[in-house]
């Protein structure tokens, strides 16, 4: 994992891509990569909101990971965990960085992803989520303000009778442990691994 980490953070595409194949032959399953990507990705995720690693860097290691799935996942024949729709998208902001890895770790986790960019209204995303039936929409935000307008794409899908489930991120949510439930989101995805998890969870009570 040290030297996949160390190909992503000198940008380093032909050697990040010959690290996960190498794990790919070893093990004979694209289990393995996730686990790398996955882990890798939160690593790095840690780092630089701990002022270790550049924004460079994890935008670069986000696009990286997201060009290699892109070209394994066909090789591996992978069927994906099951039928739901996911969206993403940030809210307002034009900060795509956690957005870019958290899409990077579900495609990796063999899930449909839709990304709907960033910079998007309220009336945006619920307009998007109705056109790609939505599933599941993951919803990043930088700045209070955009995170507690997450309240008013609650408040669409209830007037539309939309099911779509909706976790929120990002830094607010990180400083108020009880924002997510404030806004009327379904779950708080504190980082790309966490995630996971709760779109599994979810998607089973569907």
């Amino acid at each position: 994992m040290q030297l996949f980490l160390d190909t992503l953070l000198t940008m380093d595409r032909i050697g990040s891509e010959k690290v996960l194949r190498e794990v790919a032959a070893q093990q004979q399953s694209f289990e393995a990569v996730e686990q790398v990507i996955t882990e890798t990705l939160t690593i790095i995720g840690d780092g630089w909101e701990a002022g270790d690693y550049s924004l460079s860097q994890i935008y670069m290691s986000g696009v990286i990971c997201e060009e290699i799935i892109e070209r394994m996942l066909p090789e591996f024949r992978m069927v994906r965990k099951n039928s739901s729709k996911i969206g993403i998208g940030v809210l307002i902001d034009n900060h795509a960085l956690g957005k870019r890895i958290v899409k990077a770790v579900v495609q990796a986790e063999g899930f449909e992803i839709f990304d709907f960019g960033h910079g998007l209204s309220v009336d945006e995303m619920v307009e998007k989520t109705m056109a790609y039936r939505i599933d599941v929409l993951l919803v990043s935000t930088l700045m209070l303000p955009s995170a507690l307008k997450v309240k008013g794409i609650r408040e669409q899908f209830d007037q539309r009778g939309l099911t779509t489930r909706l976790i929120v991120g990002g830094a607010p949510f990180r400083f108020d442990s009880n924002l997510w439930q404030q806004v009327g989101a379904d779950a708080d995805g504190k980082n790309a691994t966490a995630v996971i998890s709760i779109i599994e969870r979810l998607v089973a009570k569907q």
